[in-house]
Parts: C-alpha cells; structure tokens; sequence
C-alpha cells in the first residue's frame, strides 16, 4: 500500500517561498507520475503541477511560471518550489501517484494527509 507524506506547508507572506516534499513508500516510485494538487476551503481538489516518470512537467495555468515540480527517485520524494505565492494559493496540499489510461491520467490510491500553505497578504 502507497503511503505518502507531504511537508513543508506553513504561513508565509505574498510573494515568499515555499518547498513542499512528498515522500513516497510502497511504491515503485520511479515508474510513477506523480502530481500535486490543492483544496482551498470550500472548493474541489485541482491538480497543481505534475512529473511524468520521465521527468516531463506540466503546469496549471495558475502557478505557471511561479512554481515548479521536481523528483529524486533515490530518495522516492517529489517536490513543489513555489515562489511568488500569493493570496489564492493559500490551500491544503497533497500529492499522489498518477497513471495514464486512453490518453487520461487518474490519481492512485488513497490521498496522504496533505500540508497546508497559508499566503497572508
């Protein structure tokens, strides 16, 4: 069974940085996409930014430009450096494994109990 533990959320101004960590057991992390995404209050879940297996990334348009994702397969932990934050990225956090069936990607397992980022203005 995955289990997941992401880090590194807390309270920061706009326009400061953040870098969450995912670490990833049960799994054979290096043949997985993995993605980020958040949950503001009283909103739905919204992929973030996610890595292909390969190292290929891929953005919201919100984040673009200001956050990036990355992977250590050695240490099984996905990143998400995040600069520029702003007001509306205040959220929870969570990462998840990814595959891809018929040209869609879908989230595996069970979500991990995420970090939360607090964006004060």
């Amino acid at each position: 069974q995955v289990q997941l533990v992401e880090s590194g959320g807390g309270l920061v101004q706009a326009g400061g940085s953040l870098r969450l960590s995912c670490a990833a057991s049960g799994t054979t992390f290096s043949s997985n996409a993995m993605g980020w995404y958040r949950q503001a209050p009283g909103k739905q879940r919204e992929r973030v930014a996610s890595i292909t297996s390969g190292g290929i990334t891929n953005y919201a348009d919100a984040v673009k430009g200001r956050f990036t994702i990355s992977r250590d397969n050695a240490k099984s932990t996905v990143y998400l450096q995040m600069n520029g934050l702003k007001p509306e990225d205040t959220a929870d956090y969570y990462c998840i494994p990814r595959t891809i069936y018929r040209g869609t990607y879908y989230t595996v397992g069970s979500w991990g109990q995420g970090t939360q980022v607090t964006v004060s203005s």
